[in-house]
């Protein structure tokens, strides 16, 4: 989803648009898709599909009675104000909430609190959800965020890997727990939704939304995105204490796009739609996932905000799905320049919800004005009503006293934030992420007792790099954004005492090593169409800084760091040992833990890799299949009998090591 984007990148994209056209010829940067208006829609060949009590699921009968009971005593406007999620900036002041009845809240680029910790975030959400309630309906709000890769938003909450490397550990159980902890830290916030998970399938790593997605095979997305969904919600939306909404993101299809171009045109036939792109969803409607998000991407030429063929008719028809669906950012807007035409196609379609639409307010009472109209049916304005409320009764947002007396998060949450446990749960989540590509020798695990270790990069001494986009910024950012260990830093705290750890960004002062790990890899972070790519190459300058360390005849451990596979060149063969860490988020200490033995090798691919970039779209099951690493590849070891160290919560920000 599109919510970090910060009005001042908004004009930096502007000016400097003809510049990164340019620069995609030399560095195979694709410049990000402008929006496409005037897309195709296409209608419901059904009519809206009712929610209906069934016995064992959710909603239950008597959310269903409350938001009937709701329904009945709102006006058009109060029903249509469920319909709509301003962000927190478009706000003012928190009141404001109170006199347009909003139905959500989300915060995005540029909303943080003044101060970005958990304490302010708590606050800000209080205020404003204590606005809805003094409105006229006095139905409290849904407050949303993107919490992607842990609670990425707030500074001190634990990061974990982004969704490539969970997949490559293929451990359900061990998302599941993911899911329990980041809905623990969302919660010690005051927030109770979640844009997350993503569940594309994705088929080209070319895409910059590669890393978001636990994959490129359906049943391997299914298993995972299922598991975080029951970690985040429990059995059912509120069945956890704290329960954290859900959000199956984005329908559908997304990463099937043409060329992996973001917000792309997903060109398939309906059988690949179903056995490749919708079994992701299959089995989050199973899990009860609370909402799902409208992809910015087409299928077939048709926007997916206005394809009711696939949002009502297979979504909420077919799949069963009973939750109620949010638009992506403006994503109602982007359909055609007639602002009127576009919300009656989206609303028409099974959009439930519209995200961050330009002036809210208005938006409230042009829905309102077209029910009257005619325009839009009344029953699909009370349906999609009647989800946005029943969700919330679901939540335990409509339980009397729910919000009684000065708001304050639970003790142990606000303890346990960014805390030891939680990071103990990051970084064994990264040490099951490392896939080892390469190990000649046997080099690997390296020996805890080597003299003089070596390591070689930038983003070995870089938080940001390793944490990638989605991380405080939308875009992410480099530097230290908060607090975390730096591979660098897990290195040093794994050798043992008599080692000695130096480094240098480049090759000079490797001589005379006796090991030297090399980190290379994509070390700007990026998020979205941002992050679009025409070639998958890894850079030339990390080739050639392998090539003059491999010279030394030194012990070489390449480490990759990225958001996708990267064609490695001679780097591969050059190296001893190659490791993929993905983005390991705020523990980068996990790393080292699988380098130097501590714990096993274990990780497997989640993706084919490339022999070359002209070889993608390369996946698992294609007639031609010829990966230079196979869907499930990864050498392994066993750990050494040495006890791991402890996870600690990260001190005050230091320098990066000395250089030498």
């Amino acid at each position: 989803m599109v919510t970090r984007r910060r009005s001042v990148f908004r004009a930096c994209r502007l000016l400097f648009a003809g510049a990164l056209a340019i620069m995609a010829c030399n560095h195979g940067v694709r410049p990000p898709a402008t929006p496409v208006v005037s897309l195709r829609c296409l209608p419901p060949r059904s009519p809206d599909v009712g929610l209906v009590a069934q016995e064992g699921s959710w909603p239950s009968a008597t959310c269903l009675e409350r938001a009937d009971a709701l329904l009945a005593r709102l006006l058009p406007e109060q029903k249509a104000a469920q319909l709509v999620q301003p962000d927190l900036k478009q706000l003012g002041a928190p009141e404001s909430i109170g006199a347009l009845e909003f139905g959500s809240v989300l915060s995005g680029g540029g909303s943080d609190p003044p101060t970005n910790d958990r304490a302010a975030w708590f606050d800000a959400v209080a205020a404003v959800r204590a606005g809805s309630l003094r409105s006229n309906a006095r139905i409290p709000l849904l407050f949303g965020i993107d919490a992607v890769h842990g609670h990425n938003n707030v500074e001190g909450a634990v990061l974990f890997p982004h969704a490539i490397g969970l997949g490559a550990t293929g451990d359900a159980a061990l998302v599941e727990e993911i899911g329990r902890v980041t809905a623990l830290e969302i919660a010690a916030t005051g927030i109770d939704w979640t844009f997350a998970p993503v569940l594309a399938v994705a088929r080209d790593e070319r895409w910059g939304r590669t890393y978001e997605a636990f994959g490129e095979e359906p049943v391997l997305v299914a298993r995972l995105g299922a598991a975080m969904i029951r970690g985040l919600q429990g059995a059912t939306p509120g069945a956890a204490q704290p329960s954290v909404l859900a959000c199956a993101k984005h329908f559908v299809a997304d990463g099937g796009t043409r060329g992996g171009v973001d917000q792309g045109d997903a060109v398939l036939t309906d059988e690949d739609l179903r056995r490749i792109h919708l079994p992701p969803y299959r089995a989050a409607i199973a899990a009860h996932v609370g909402t799902v998000m409208a992809s910015f991407s087409s299928v077939n030429g048709v926007s997916m905000h206005c394809h009711g063929p696939l949002l009502t008719d297979v979504l909420k028809g077919e799949l069963g799905f009973r939750g109620f669906v949010v638009s992506d950012w403006q994503g109602m807007e982007r359909i055609s320049p007639d602002r009127e035409a576009s919300l009656i196609e989206s609303l028409t379609a099974g959009v439930d919800m519209f995200m961050a639409s330009r002036q809210p307010g208005e938006l409230v009472a042009t829905i309102a004005r077209l029910v009257a109209a005619g325009r839009v049916s009344e029953r699909r304005l009370d349906e999609a009503a009647r989800r946005v409320l029943a969700v919330k009764c679901a939540q335990g947002l409509l339980e009397p006293g729910r919000f009684a007396g000065a708001p304050t998060a639970p003790a142990e949450l606000a303890r346990d934030f960014g805390g030891a446990a939680h990071r103990e749960v990051a970084r064994q989540a990264v040490r099951k992420s490392v896939v080892v590509l390469k190990n000649e020798g046997g080099v690997l695990p390296l020996a805890t007792d080597l003299p003089r270790v070596h390591v070689v990069g930038v983003i070995a001494q870089d938080l940001g790099s390793q944490c990638g986009g989605w991380t405080i910024d939308w875009q992410g950012r480099r530097g230290r954004p908060t607090p975390g260990t730096t591979l660098g830093e897990g290195i040093r705290e794994v050798v043992g005492a008599s080692s000695e750890v130096t480094f240098s960004l480049d090759d000079v002062g490797a001589a005379g090593a006796d090991a030297i790990i090399a980190v290379v890899g994509e070390a700007e972070p990026y998020a979205e169409g941002e992050g679009d790519r025409t070639s998958v190459e890894l850079s030339r300058d990390d080739v050639a800084r392998v090539e003059r360390l491999a010279v030394l005849g030194i012990p070489l451990v390449v480490v990759v760091v990225a958001g996708r596979p990267l064609v490695l060149g001679s780097a591969l063969e050059r190296a001893d040992a190659v490791a993929v860490a993905w983005l390991p988020g705020t523990e980068g200490g996990g790393v080292a833990d699988v380098l130097f033995g501590l714990a096993p090798a274990t990780g497997r691919l989640g993706h084919s890799w490339p022999r070359a970039s002209t070889d993608l779209p390369l996946n698992v099951g294609d007639g031609r299949y010829d990966a230079l690493f196979p869907f499930g590849f990864g050498l392994t070891y066993t750990a050494r009998s040495v006890a791991l160290p402890a996870a600690t919560a990260p001190a005050a920000p230091e320098s990066p090591p000395p250089e030498g």
